[in-house]
């Protein structure tokens, strides 16, 4: 999730999935992270939190974000300014 999270803010201010609401790369970055909870379930077989603690899924998600805004931040700063 941190991993995904920077990759997303270091490009996020180009837009690239267009200018809507839900084409927002961290609203982009959510909905993939649930559809990989989704597909892991499926996988499985079995629910999500029998597999991965429901707070090492919120921790996970919140770090995430935390990442997308360094990476945004670096991404705009450093990346954008050249």
């Amino acid at each position: 999730m941190v991993a995904g999270g920077f990759a997303f803010g270091l490009f996020a201010d180009r837009r690239p999935f267009g200018e809507t609401f839900f084409a927002q790369p961290i609203v982009v970055f959510a909905a993939l992270a649930g559809l990989g909870l989704l597909i892991l379930r499926v996988v499985l077989r079995r629910p999500v939190p029998d597999v991965i603690p429901e707070r090492a899924m919120v921790v996970g998600f919140f770090l995430g974000i935390a990442a997308f805004l360094a990476g945004n931040w670096i991404g705009v700063h450093f990346i954008a300014g050249r």
